[in-house]
C-alpha cells in the first residue's frame, strides 16, 4: 500500500480497534516463534519481522511482512506484502 493511500484509509471502527487491541496483547503474550512484531503507534498496521526457518532454503533470511488492517476489520480482511530484509548470499548458487 502506498503512502498516499495509507494516509487516505479510513479509520478503525470501535469493533475493529478492540479486536486488533486483544489480538495484539495476545501475540505479545505468547508470540509465535520465528515473528516479531515490531511496535509502532499504527493500530491499523502491522509490521512483523519473520525469520526464515531453519532447515529450509529461507534459512537464516529474514523478511518483513507488512498488514494492513481495513476499518472493518474482521468482516474485512487486511492487506498484506512480504519483503526479503536480509538474505543469505552464501546459501545463493
Amino acid at each position: 500500500m502506498s503512502s498516499s493511500s495509507a494516509s487516505s484509509r479510513k479509520a478503525l471502527s470501535k469493533i475493529a480497534s478492540n479486536r486488533l487491541q486483544k489480538e495484539l496483547v495476545e501475540w505479545q503474550v505468547n508470540p509465535p516463534s520465528g515473528f516479531k512484531h515490531k511496535v509502532t503507534d499504527n493500530l491499523q498496521r502491522w509490521v512483523i519481522e519473520v525469520n526464515g526457518a531453519p532447515g529450509t532454503l529461507y534459512a537464516n533470511e529474514i523478511y518483513q511482512l507488512q498488514v494492513d488492517f481495513p476499518e472493518h476489520y474482521p468482516m474485512e480482511a487486511p492487506q498484506h506484502s512480504l519483503h526479503a530484509i536480509k538474505r543469505d548470499c552464501k546459501a545463493m548458487p
